[in-house]
């Protein structure tokens, strides 16, 4: 694995999307729990990781809070969407002032390119589900203000918004609300996290001209997998956007349990968008296993040296990080 980690070191490694910061750990400190912090991830040679914030959980009612009370969340901090919203975003600021200079959200393109030359890890901030702003669309202007540069307009359950590609939801649309969302998003230049929307709120995102897209974790239905997965025909709209597809590593989502069943997903992936489409989307952190042999980010090269077999270097370079770094430099701001 030698030359896979200098290559780590090398590239920008990239990945679409961790759930670390709802877990309240001190992400500044090593730790054998849950699969990302900063040392693990500087580690691993990740230059670019997009952390999501998680305000409401499966669907069931109060679920979200008892998690968040079991994992030592102030009470102020659980006392509605909005202000766990907040909450995770003012821990993630004092986690980078605490760095030493060696995280810094990535707010624009000029940002992210700095802290790459500088050696800096980049973190770029979301919302897993745009029930975090509780009907209220000038929210978002807040959160964008705080280093928000992303969303998903629904999480596990249908909201306010629209529809979640959770089973037996119903498969609906964009609400009016949903549709104010997503134009404001685009004002803002925020882009549409669709990783969990219904295929009917799928159809209405990408109806929007304006808004840029793009999906943090996601498998591929072509490859099997769970019921969450996008269609070719999603993939090519995404890609013909302009728009990466990050490929989630968990087992259920995959159809199997190996490092070759993210390989399998992500093949399929850039047969039908191109090499310049596809990403990773661990889902590092949420909830769900990691294939054999992985037990966290340090072993990201187990992916790489897989692909390594497979395509050439400037194809897997893409792949681990070029693309989300493209994609990001083209939609974080100036």
């Amino acid at each position: 694995m030698g030359d896979v980690n200098e290559l780590h070191q090398r590239w920008c490694i990239a990945d679409g999307h961790a759930d670390s910061l709802m877990w309240n750990r001190d992400l500044g400190v090593r730790s054998d729990e849950g699969h990302v912090d900063f040392p693990r991830l500087r580690e691993a040679g990740v230059k670019l990781q997009c952390f999501t914030i998680v305000t409401r959980g499966f669907p069931f009612i109060g679920g979200f809070p008892v998690f968040a009370a079991w994992r030592g969340w102030p009470r102020e901090a659980r006392a509605s969407e909005w202000t766990r919203a907040l909450w995770q975003l003012e821990r993630m600021d004092a986690f980078c002032q605490a760095s030493g200079d060696t995280v810094r959200v990535a707010t624009s393109g000029p940002v992210l390119e700095e802290n790459l030359a500088r050696g800096r890890l980049s973190a770029v901030l979301g919302i897993e589900g745009g029930h975090a702003i509780e009907g209220r669309v000038e929210r978002l202007a807040e959160l964008h203000r705080r280093g928000v540069r992303f969303m998903g307009l629904t999480h596990l359950s249908n909201n306010d918004l629209g529809g979640s590609s959770f089973p037996m939801m119903g498969n609906r649309g964009l609400t009016a609300l949903g549709r104010d969302v997503m134009a404001e998003m685009a004002r803002l230049g925020m882009s549409v996290d669709v990783a969990h929307a219904s295929e009917h709120t799928l159809a209405d995102l990408f109806s929007h001209p304006e808004v840029r897209f793009f999906c943090s974790h996601t498998g591929v239905r072509a490859a099997g997998g769970g019921w969450r997965n996008l269609s070719d025909a999603s993939l090519r709209f995404i890609a013909e956007r302009g728009g990466v597809v990050g490929i989630i590593f968990a087992p259920v989502y995959l159809g199997g349990d190996t490092v070759d069943d993210v390989v399998r997903h992500i093949e399929h992936a850039v047969d039908v968008m191109g090499e310049e489409g596809v990403g990773l989307g661990s889902d590092h952190d949420g909830m769900v296993p990691l294939p054999k042999g992985m037990k966290d980010v340090t072993d990201l090269p187990l992916l790489t040296a897989a692909l390594l077999k497979r395509h050439p270097e400037s194809w897997v370079e893409r792949v681990m990080g070029g693309n989300f770094r493209r994609f990001f430099q083209e939609t974080l701001g100036g």
